[in-house]
């Protein structure tokens, strides 16, 4: 690395959706922009997060001054306890994307250790040679900053995730003036925000859902449920304001649902009137037209609080004939079936589901700049440089064809996770890569790392199944006592002939084998593992997991 060049390096979230991660050095600083995960595919087969492969920065972690965060969603704050258990520095956040920070550490008993900073919106702060201005942006989470950072070769503007929206239900718009006004002073780069690259026009207010979501309260006779994202504190908002409304008591079940009622009301973000709020256990208190029930699960996750409601197995929420249930949110891709099997579900109850297939009106609207919003950034910022950020390669190259458009950028570099793409006043390129991937975590641990191999022989198991061949040897004698016996999972019937042809295939290799060999037991082990394999590969076209066990007596 040349000293005279600024490097920007994503180890997550360009190139994929989630777990967004990105770190920008100058000579032998650096500071990083999100810590989040993701949530795994189906082939990862029992494994609860994906977080960002953090080798880079655990290998300079003399040089990383802190970690700086857009806002509070988990694809941008979720994978921290994992990045602090590797490198304790000072994390950076507005109060309320510290106040999910700090639960979210104190789960994982790391909040005594953990160096919280709060900043604010046009409040200025330095780290080493960068000096920060977050900027408030307008997204489907409240307190939500962009962040343009001063460096030695020019401004960088890091977007985050954002839509342009000028009257939030906070009240809190979207900042446009400081951002015309780095505008005026020149960019270097721009790292724009490319969920939603793929739609025309602009994303909606946050408002727009609720006249649709008032005719909804209007019509609906029976107890209402109402489901959005936990942290979609802007559409609790509008839902409790339409439940006073509609002269209906809240109840609110599940428990991220709980929390983030609770942080947005210490907070200020939730005003709740007096005796709106009511406990679970006093639904059944009430008329069922006087009842809202604001419950988590909109994703159709196994445990969560809709889910076991679906199929009656809630202590307090009843899903009864003629009720109706609404579903607030977009189906995030990879969710489908989990999602529609709670709708099944539910119509299985005789409710009334209401989700956003375009036939209810609007109930749901997106936190991420459509095409013109894009546009209208790059118009005002005129970066030297453009960025695409967060997304898969499509939206990274649909984006930077955009910005091409435009015509007042003039070079859209894409980069991915592990590209150093280095910069200075005159030219950005890309010059090497740094290791950067996914870290698999079951149970949500910080520490339960699962390996690469961990996953193939799950995966080869739910495949193929495996396959036990256990003997028993006279430890004396070296002689197999018994005929071997053949256990096996997810292969085949034990009746159709293969697992007596195994035990002759078992009985061939031990005839085959010396007495020395016999007495090796790895060696023995492995012989019979290989001729098994072969054996089953050739008459039944499959592999499951051969392990061979020997007992001594």
């Amino acid at each position: 690395m040349t000293d005279t060049n600024l490097q920007i390096i994503p180890l997550g979230g360009l190139g994929e959706f989630g777990k967004n991660c990105l770190a920008i050095r100058w000579q032998d600083d650096i500071i990083v922009i999100d810590a989040g995960l993701m949530f795994p595919e189906s082939e990862l087969l029992g494994v609860d997060i994906v977080v960002p492969d953090i080798t880079y920065l655990v290998e300079n972690k003399d040089k990383v001054r802190g970690i700086l965060l857009t806002h509070g969603h988990e694809d941008h704050i979720g994978g921290l306890p994992w990045i602090l258990s590797e490198i304790n520095v000072p994390v950076y956040g507005t109060e309320f994307t510290l106040a999910y920070v700090e639960g979210k550490l104190d789960e994982h008993k790391m909040l005594d250790d953990s160096e919280l900073i709060e900043i604010t919106p046009k409040t200025r702060f330095t780290i080493g040679p960068f000096t920060i201005e977050p900027i408030r942006v307008t997204h489907s989470l409240v307190d939500c900053v962009a962040f343009a950072i001063e460096t030695p070769v020019g401004i960088i503007i890091h977007t985050g995730d954002f839509k342009v929206d000028f009257s939030p239900p906070d009240g809190k718009g979207f900042d446009l003036h400081t951002f015309a006004e780095y505008g005026k002073r020149g960019v270097l780069a721009l790292l724009q925000d490319s969920t939603n690259v793929d739609r025309p026009g602009y994303t909606p207010s946050e408002w727009s859902v609720k006249p649709g979501l008032d005719e909804l309260f209007s019509r609906t006779k029976k107890k209402l449920f109402f489901s959005c994202f936990s942290s979609s504190i802007y559409r609790i908002r509008i839902a409790m304001e339409l439940a006073y409304n509609h002269n209906r008591k809240v109840a609110v079940i599940g428990r991220s649902m709980v929390e983030s009622s609770e942080i947005a009301q210490d907070l200020g973000y939730l005003d709740i009137p007096n005796g709106l709020l009511i406990h679970p256990g006093q639904i059944n208190d009430h008329s069922p037209e006087n009842v809202m029930v604001l419950i988590s699960g909109t994703q159709g996750e196994p445990m969560s609080a809709l889910s076991r409601a679906a199929v009656d197995n809630h202590k307090h929420a009843h899903v009864l004939p003629g009720d109706t249930v609404v579903l607030s949110s977009r189906v995030i891709p990879g969710n489908e079936k989990s999602i529609y099997r709670v709708i099944d579900h539910l119509y299985r109850r005789d409710a009334n589901v209401i989700y956003d297939d375009g036939s209810h009106g609007l109930i749901h609207v997106s936190g991420h700049a459509s095409q013109e919003e894009q546009r209208l950034m790059i118009n005002l910022l005129k970066p030297k440089f453009f960025i695409p950020v967060h997304g898969d390669y499509r939206n990274l190259k649909k984006h930077a064809e955009l910005a091409m458009a435009t015509g007042v950028v003039d070079n859209a570099l894409i980069i991915e996770n592990g590209d150093v793409l280095e910069l200075n006043r005159d030219d950005a390129r890309k010059n090497g890569t740094v290791t950067a991937g996914r870290v698999c975590i079951d149970s949500g641990s910080a520490v339960d790392v699962v390996g690469d191999l961990v996953i193939r022989d799950r995966r080869h198991l739910s495949e193929d199944g495996f396959l036990l061949p256990i003997l028993t040897i006279n430890k004396l004698t070296g002689v197999v006592e018994s005929q071997p016996e053949l256990v096996t999972r997810g292969f085949v019937d034990a009746e159709n002939g293969i697992m007596d042809a195994a035990r002759e295939v078992i009985a061939q290799t031990l005839t085959n084998s010396s007495a020395e060999e016999k007495a090796d037991y790895g060696v023995i082990k492995e012989k019979i593992r290989i001729d098994l394999k072969r054996y089953i590969q050739k008459n039944t076209s499959r592999r499951p997991l051969i392990m061979p066990v020997i007992l001594e007596i």
